[in-house]
């Protein structure tokens, strides 16, 4: 399985593309002379906020205000489909490695030890400071309704609340 390093990273962040219910979703970033685009689905970048949101309060980080913000990266032609995301910590270099891997294709017999993965090295700054921006381009998206918690279409939103049916996540 080919493995990518980009250590440390320069930048990364999150794009969307496209109409807020009908966006693509991509995990950006550069370091060691590469830059990298990968295609995700916004539930894996929702978890994967969620997990670091647990490790920054786990590793005592505080939240300070982040230095201006380099360049926005600009999407282009993914590498690959992220199937997988690991995250985890590495405590004498003090620093969050972010694992991403395409997912097992399930044609041709592709196994996922084939599958190539690239690990990001973050510093602390730039963790939080990815959280954040991340945060940012999820909450861009259509609104949440405020009874059940799914998107609101433009048009109107069919809300369970409403109906006496409840949504199961």
């Amino acid at each position: 399985m080919p493995i990518f390093e980009l250590d440390p990273v320069d930048q990364i962040a999150v794009a969307a593309v496209g109409q807020p219910g009908q966006r693509q979703f991509f995990l950006l970033a550069s370091g060691a002379g590469r830059t990298l685009t990968l295609a995700c689905e916004k539930s894996q970048i929702q978890a994967l906020l969620v997990r670091l949101q647990q490790m920054i309060e786990t590793q005592g980080i505080e939240r300070v205000e982040s230095p201006a913000a380099a360049p926005a990266l600009e999407p282009g032609e993914p590498e690959w489909q992220v199937g997988e995301m690991g995250l985890g910590y590495q405590e004498d270099r003090r620093m969050f490695v972010l694992v991403a891997s395409q997912g097992a294709a399930g044609d041709e017999g592709g196994s996922a030890d084939d599958a190539p993965s690239v690990r990001f090295w973050l510093s602390h700054e730039q963790v939080v400071a990815f959280s954040k921006q991340a945060e940012t381009v999820l909450t861009a998206g259509r609104p949440l309704c405020p009874r059940c918690g799914l998107p609101m279409d433009p048009a109107g939103h069919p809300c369970p609340v409403n109906n006496g049916a409840r949504p199961i996540f």
